[in-house]
Parts: C-alpha cells; sequence; structure tokens
C-alpha cells in the first residue's frame, strides 16, 4: 500500500503522535518546528486527499482491518475534504506566525504544553471531519475540547482562567448531551457507524427513544458551536486567549461543529426526517434570527476589538445556521459558502489583532488610534478583514 492509502488516519495521527513528542522532548525549539512542520504536512494530506476524491470519488479506510460496521471506518468524501482544508488550511496560515505569537504571550516554561495541546486541539478537529462512527465523534469532540479549554486558560489575561472554567462546564454540559443522543440512537439501532446508521434508522425513526436522541444531539451541537442563546462560553474564550487560539478556534471550532451537525442530520437521519418529520427547520430558525441580531447590537457596545469580534461571530454563526434551517440545496450550499467564508476571515482579524497586542500592548479601540501610521500593513488587513464582514462587493463576504 502506498502512503496516500493511509492518509485518513495519518491526517489524526500526525498531530496527535506530535503533541505526545513535543510534551516528551520539552523543548521550545523543538515545539516550534514540530508545530510548523506538523500543520504544513497537515495542510499537504488534505490538498491530496481532496484530490483523490476528485479523481476516484469517495475514500473508505477500516481502522485495523476490519471492516464496516464492526470496524471504525474513516469515509472522505467531497464535503469532509471542504472541512479538511478549512482546519488544516488555517493550521497552515497560522503556522509562520505562531512561534512570535506564542513567545511573547506564553511564559517559556509553559510553551511546549502549549503547542501540545495545539496539536491536540488540530488532531480532534481533524478526527471529527474524518470518522465515520459516531462514538469516535464524541472522542474527538472531547480531545478538541479538553486541549482546547487548556489553551484559553493559558491566556495571558488573568480573566483567562474563569474563561476557560466557563467554556469547561458548558461545554461539558454540551457534551453530556452529545454523549445521551449517540447512546439512544445506539440503542435503537445497535451500530454506531454513520452509514450503517441512516440504514437502520428509518425502520425505528417513529420511536419516542429516536426523537429524544435526535434532540439531544441537536442542542448539544448548539451548545459546541454557540448558537444564540447558548453562546455565553464564547465571548469570554475569544476575548481572554492567547492570541493564535482565537485565530484558530473562531475559524474551525465553531465550524467542525457546524459539519457534525450537518452530517447528523442530513447523513444519518435524512433531510426528510429532520426537516418534515421533526419541526427542525422552524425550531432553529427564530434563534437564527435572534443571533444576527443580538450579536451584531452587543458587538457595537464592545471596547475591546477581540470580544466585539467574538460578538460578531455569534451574529455570523447565526447567518450559518438560517442557511442550514432552510432544509435545502441552495440553503445549505449557502451556509457552506459562508462557513468557509467567515473562517478564513475572522482568521485574519484575530491574526491581525494578535500583532497589535504584541507591540501595542493590547487590543482596545484606543490601541487601533494611528494604526495606519504605525503598523500600515496590518492596518490594511483589518480594513480587508472588516469590509469582507460587512460584504462590501469584491470581497468573499459578499460572495456568501
Amino acid at each position: 500500500m502506498s502512503l496516500v492509502t493511509h492518509l485518513p488516519a495519518l491526517q489524526v495521527a500526525t498531530p496527535l503522535v506530535a503533541a505526545l513528542f513535543v510534551a516528551i522532548v520539552g523543548r521550545r525549539s523543538f515545539a516550534y518546528a514540530v508545530l510548523v512542520l506538523v500543520s504544513l504536512a497537515s495542510f499537504a494530506s488534505a490538498v491530496t486527499l481532496t484530490i483523490e476524491v476528485l479523481n476516484q470519488g469517495p475514500i473508505s479506510y477500516e481502522m485495523g482491518g476490519w471492516a464496516p460496521p464492526w470496524g471504525i471506518e474513516y469515509r472522505i468524501d467531497l464535503l469532509t475534504c471542504l472541512a479538511l482544508l478549512l482546519v488544516s488550511g488555517i493550521a497552515a496560515i497560522c503556522a509562520p506566525y505562531a512561534p512570535a505569537s506564542i513567545s511573547a504571550e506564553i511564559p517559556d516554561k509553559r510553551i511546549p504544553s502549549f503547542v501540545a495541546m495545539y496539536l491536540l486541539a488540530l488532531a480532534g478537529l481533524s478526527g471529527m471531519v474524518a470518522t465515520g462512527d459516531a462514538f469516535n465523534i464524541y472522542v474527538f469532540i472531547e480531545i478538541t475540547s479538553l486541549s482546547t479549554y487548556a489553551l484559553v486558560a493559558m491566556g495571558p489575561d488573568r480573566r483567562a482562567l474563569s474563561a476557560a472554567f466557563q467554556y469547561l462546564i458548558i461545554g461539558t454540559i454540551g457534551a453530556t448531551f452529545i454523549l445521551i443522543g449517540i447512546g439512544l440512537i445506539y440503542m435503537m439501532t445497535g451500530t454506531l457507524n454513520i452509514a450503517d446508521l441512516a440504514q437502520r434508522l428509518p425502520a425505528v425513526e417513529g420511536s419516542r427513544v429516536v426523537v429524544a436522541g435526535f434532540a439531544f444531539l441537536v442542542i448539544g451541537l448548539a451548545i459546541k458551536i454557540a448558537l444564540f442563546p447558548l453562546h455565553v462560553w464564547l465571548p469570554n474564550a475569544y476575548a481572554f486567549a492567547p492570541s493564535l487560539v482565537s485565530a484558530f478556534q473562531a475559524a474551525t471550532a465553531t465550524k467542525v461543529g457546524i459539519y457534525v451537525l450537518l452530517r447528523f442530520v442530513v447523513s444519518v437521519f435524512g433531510a426528510s426526517y429532520a426537516f418534515e418529520a421533526m419541526p427542525l427547520g422552524w425550531t432553529l430558525i427564530p434563534f437564527a434570527v435572534l443571533a444576527m441580531f443580538a450579536g451584531s447590537l452587543v458587538a457595537i457596545f464592545q471596547v475591546d476589538v477581540k470580544r466585539l469580534l467574538a460578538y460578531s461571530s455569534v451574529a455570523q454563526i447565526g447567518y450559518i445556521m438560517l442557511g442550514l434551517a432552510l432544509g435545502n440545496q441552495h440553503g445549505i450550499s449557502a451556509a457552506l459558502i459562508h462557513l468557509i467564508n467567515h473562517g478564513v476571515m475572522k482568521a485574519a482579524l484575530f491574526l491581525a489583532l494578535g500583532l497589535i497586542a504584541v507591540r501595542l500592548g493590547g487590543t482596545r479601540l484606543e490601541h487601533l488610534q494611528g494604526l495606519g501610521r504605525t503598523m500600515p500593513v496590518t492596518a490594511a488587513a483589518i480594513v480587508i478583514g472588516g469590509l469582507s464582514l460587512v460584504g462590501v462587493p469584491l470581497t468573499s463576504g459578499f460572495i456568501s
């Protein structure tokens, strides 16, 4: 077998093993080198997988040689490739920025631990996207969450600890709901393989247990993606986390959560069940619209730009969820386009704010006074990113 054959597993295993080596070696220079190399390798792997899927169709990878549904399957299709390209692409974009940002905000003795947690988060997000097993999704959600809690807690502001604790409590509730939902579905179908679930669920979809499992999954994932009014963990987590974490998390974490929700709704339960038998669309639309207005309104009154962008993310998640709530091809396509565009826009803005924080000592509005003279390139990046968020023509935000 060629190396390409094992890329689905390597997409997850490489950052996972790299995190272990970084923690064991414990040297800053080694940690930086591994972070950059693994991030770039992850993106190269995602590009290769995308080319393979375009040429040959979806890829099914059997872990340990056990055929699904008995064994764990990694299934890579075009939607999977889109999410992998986003996660690994943002990691690759952040890689050259990472050493300087980490050195400025993280004490030297904590840098190896920080990089190890960052790589674990990358592995967890990649695993959530690539796996074709429902319980495996939960495992990777936990890997991502636990590493992200630690990353947020390492923020330079003392309030980062309280933000991480709040994130931990709410995130644990969300993960518990997801686990209960998966457990209820397994109880009725006897399988955890996503493709097998899709075949077995129609026979029991009228059961109250399946309805409860569906509800638990949707609510748990709504917490993870910070859908209003379950968003309360997000503003502090983005505002007080290290700059690199804010950029990576804002661009990928909630987006992968939306991907997982879409997978369960469309690939497992089926759009007809979710939007016709169950009132998912009519349930999500009011919350999505409220998120759009409430997030934007609260953002107006923020004096810290990182916090402003955090509330802007709440509003943008509302836009994405509104598209998904329509339950048709056009709505879902629009949501996916905006999901990618928003991820790239927010990563660029948070990276620029990180540079401002390092050089000017903060990200409050007063720190941006005269930015065009002191940091013209960074100022231009913020202007372009802001125009894209507004949706000015010729920007990606206008397209979506």
